[in-house]
């Protein structure tokens, strides 16, 4: 991987990247779809990292349909695809990891200790392997993009990261690995993400600015389901992720949900147009 990206930069070609861990769906071929406009050659990794998952979590239950993803990925024309071990990417004595601080304490971060630590390691050894000029990334992961985009500044790394608008399902749930996890009337129940962001989009294009009004409007849908049990639901600032009181400046509206016993999380960036607030699902 590093011999071809030598050659690609020696040859002055843009290299994009769209780093996963596989289990890929439309979001992910989104990502691939965007780079393909903008650079050649595209190259694609698969690595579930075990770094970014805690002792609960659901690491050997995640889906690796391998075949499939090789499949998908052949047809959306990435010109290699990068499929290192977990033995290659933390060898023996590996003893190195980063840690973005705050931004990596709230939220994701408050609820899955050592989460973002992996995160931003796996994705620094994956970017200084494949050498990308730019690096795509899905929103629906919003603090994660944002603490790869602090990492990337702050180690005055070569690569551009690129945020890319979610994929949703004609229901509005947004796509993830994890909705296969999903029953039938689990996945039903799921759409309550999508309805309480609604809901505070809703709030936004009345005029509404006070946080707590927007998470009340959130949680009051979020409740209506009893097959949802809120993690967090929460107004925060686009940079910092700290929360707001009054929405005056780039936002988002985040949420973690159980349904059942699956994880999901979503959001809405609320963002300034003019004297107006324009919120983006």
């Amino acid at each position: 991987m590093k011999e071809k990206a030598r050659e690609a930069r020696h040859e002055q070609r843009i290299i994009g990247f769209v780093p996963t861990m596989g289990a890929l769906h439309a979001g992910h071929l989104a990502l691939v779809e965007r780079a393909r406009k903008e650079c050649a050659p595209v190259y694609a990794s698969i690595f579930l990292n075990p770094a970014q998952f805690g002792p609960h979590e659901d690491l050997s239950k995640y889906p690796r349909p391998l075949e499939a993803d090789v499949e998908k990925l052949t047809a959306a024309k990435v010109d290699g695809l990068f499929l290192p071990e977990a033995t290659e990417i933390y060898p023996r004595g590996y003893a190195t990891y980063v840690h973005v601080e705050g931004l990596s304490e709230r939220l994701e971060g408050k609820s899955r200790p050592g989460h973002f630590r992996g995160v931003a390691t796996v994705v620094l050894k994956l970017l200084e392997t494949v050498q990308p000029h730019f690096a795509y990334f899905g929103r629906k992961d919003a603090q994660q993009v944002r603490i790869i985009e602090q990492m990337v500044r702050d180690l005055n790394l070569d690569v551009e990261v690129v945020v890319c608008p979610i994929v949703r399902e004609p229901d509005g749930l947004a796509l993830s690995s994890r909705n296969t996890y999903l029953g039938a009337e689990e996945r039903k129940a799921a759409t309550v993400l999508y309805r309480g962001l609604e809901a505070a989009r809703q709030e936004v294009a009345a005029g509404r600015r006070d946080s707590l009004e927007l998470q009340r409007a959130m949680r009051k849908v979020l409740d209506s389901e009893p097959r949802a049990s809120v993690n967090y639901a929460e107004i925060a600032d686009a940079e910092s992720f700290e929360p707001v009181v009054r929405v005056t400046r780039r936002s988002y509206a985040l949420l973690a949900v159980h349904i059942g016993r699956t994880r999901l999380i979503d959001n809405m960036l609320i963002e300034p147009a003019g004297d107006e607030l324009v919120a983006t699902l």
